[in-house]
């Protein structure tokens, strides 16, 4: 289970009766928050109960970024990277916590990626390593869902011009389940479970790049704005998904993000 901590808050996005909020997660209920999550916010209205509402991904970014070889775990025998390597998923991949992965019908190799990801808190151009931290609102669980073939051409099909489709299928990214906001997770686990057994295990302490140079070079050339998002790398090897699965993300101090594996 995730660690306790007290200086942590947990943000939530959820819908209950046909309108969506944002509140703070406490144990078994939520706070419901007005104001702005990337701005004034305050504690508002009666507390509700976590069962009663549908959690969504907790932010709706207008970009979503990923980053790739960013584990030694994960590198083989390639060359570690001078630089963080990013690319984009789009925003229609995004999956609510406890939404169905679905696999495309003519999809032949789809991986789980355990990913902890970066939630941007204001805007952000041109800053140092220094100042990052400043800019970034929290931390949450991702699942970066790829499929090898498209990006690879692993199962004999030429490989797509880009990973338009192998990483940005419709719920190809889920997100969630809370918006883990201080708190220091340089020592936190992220774990992933495929049918309860654990498949990927890494210390966030082992990324080649942390949050602060990811977002301090991704910086200096696109602007990021609140709520955008950046998948920071998965760790380890990965292995294919299908249909009847239930595959779990964990970081320490966060969450768990459970997504169960249909065919589409």
């Amino acid at each position: 289970m995730a660690r306790s901590n007290s200086s942590v808050t947990h943000y939530v996005r959820y819908e209950q009766g046909g309108a969506v909020s944002y509140g703070i997660l406490k144990g078994k209920n939520i706070q419901p928050i007005e104001g702005d999550l990337f701005g004034a916010r305050e504690p508002s209205g009666d507390k509700v109960a976590l069962g009663d509402v549908t959690l969504l991904y907790p932010c709706e970014p207008a970009q979503v970024l990923a980053v790739g070889l960013n584990y030694k775990s994960h590198l083989g025998d390639k060359e570690p990277p001078a630089n963080p390597e990013i690319f984009y998923k789009p925003p229609t991949a995004l999956q609510h916590p406890g939404g169905n992965i679905v696999i495309p019908p003519d999809a032949k190799d789809v991986h789980y990626e355990a990913e902890f990801v970066i939630v941007i808190g204001k805007t952000t151009s041109k800053v140092s390593v220094e100042e990052a931290p400043d800019y970034i609102l929290g931390y949450t669980c991702g699942n970066d869902v790829s499929d090898r073939n498209w990006q690879n051409g692993t199962q004999g099909d030429k490989k797509d011009i880009q990973w338009w489709r192998a990483k940005g299928s419709d719920t190809f990214a889920p997100l969630g389940p809370s918006i883990a906001v201080g708190g220091n997770y340089s020592k936190s686990w992220i774990r992933l479970r495929l049918n309860g057994k654990t498949r990927q295990k890494q210390r966030i302490s082992d990324l080649l790049f942390g949050a602060e140079e990811i977002v301090s070079f991704v910086s200096q050339y696109m602007t990021l704005a609140p709520g955008d998002v950046i998948y920071t790398g998965t760790p380890g090897t990965t292995k294919p998904m299908k249909a009847g699965d239930v595959v779990e993300v964990e970081v320490d101090g966060i969450g768990v993000l459970k997504n169960p594996v249909v065919q589409g």
